[in-house]
C-alpha cells in the first residue's frame, strides 16, 4: 500500500482515540497480508492499563489471523509540527511488540520523511 494512503488512514483513526487525560491522539494503520488494520490509543483512569494505538492495531491483526505485517503507519495528530522523531515514535513497549509481531515491517511516522525498520527503532530488541 502507498505510504501516504496508510498515513492518512492512521490520521483518520487517531480522531477516534480515547485520551481524556493526555489529550494526545494516536492512530495506527498497518498492512497484514492483504488487509489493513487500524488502532487507536485508549486511556482509562488506571493509567498503567492504557492501550497504545500500536498494540491495538497489532492485536487486531493477530486476532484476525492476518499476516505477515509488512507496513505500519503511526500518526500522533496532536504532536506539534516541530516535534522531534522521538515525539512521534512508538513507546518502548510498542517497539518490543513490533519486534515480536512485525520484525520485517517498514515503519512510517507521520511528519517524518524517512522510513524506519524495527531494528532502527529498537536495535537490541529482547528475543528468545
Amino acid at each position: 500500500m502507498d505510504r501516504q494512503q496508510l498515513l492518512q488512514m492512521a490520521r483518520e483513526a487517531a480522531l477516534r482515540a480515547h485520551c481524556p487525560f493526555s489529550h494526545f491522539r494516536v492512530g495506527v494503520a498497518l498492512v497484514a497480508g492483504d488487509q489493513v488494520f487500524v488502532g487507536v490509543n485508549i486511556e482509562i483512569s488506571s493509567y498503567g492499563l492504557t492501550l497504545c494505538a500500536e498494540r491495538s492495531a497489532l492485536s487486531a491483526a493477530v486476532s484476525a489471523g492476518a499476516g505477515p505485517i509488512t507496513q505500519v503507519a503511526v500518526a500522533c495528530i496532536d504532536a506539534p509540527p516541530t516535534a522531534s522523531i522521538a515525539g512521534r515514535s512508538p513507546c518502548g513497549a510498542c517497539r518490543q511488540w513490533l519486534a515480536d509481531l512485525a520484525p520485517d515491517a517498514t515503519i512510517y511516522l507521520d511528519g517524518v520523511e524517512r522510513e524506519f525498520s524495527v531494528k532502527d527503532l529498537l536495535p537490541y530488541a529482547f528475543g528468545l
